[in-house]
């Protein structure tokens, strides 16, 4: 388990399509926002307590094809910006 410090506005990568942003916090309370594909479920461990379903739900997946399309065009997208930096 990693454990980190983070101030209002940092953010930590997961891989590359997933990133958290600490947005702040008061009390006992932190404010997270976690930018994802829709596709990846993500929950809370409160979620669904008490006997009561999450009213959160996984939507449909796109095709296959469609997901290595769009891998094609992300992936040539970070060259074009590597090669613009360069």
């Amino acid at each position: 388990m990693l454990k980190l410090t983070l101030k209002p506005g940092d953010f930590i990568d997961i891989g590359d399509e997933i990133k958290v942003v600490f947005s702040g916090g008061s009390a006992n309370n932190i404010h997270l926002l976690v930018d994802a594909p829709r596709e990846m479920n993500i929950a809370r461990s409160g979620a669904g307590a008490k006997g009561r379903p999450s009213p959160y739900y996984r939507e449909g997946g796109i095709s296959a094809e469609a997901q290595k399309q769009i891998v094609g065009i992300l992936m040539r997208e970070k060259q074009r910006q590597r090669q613009g930096n360069a």
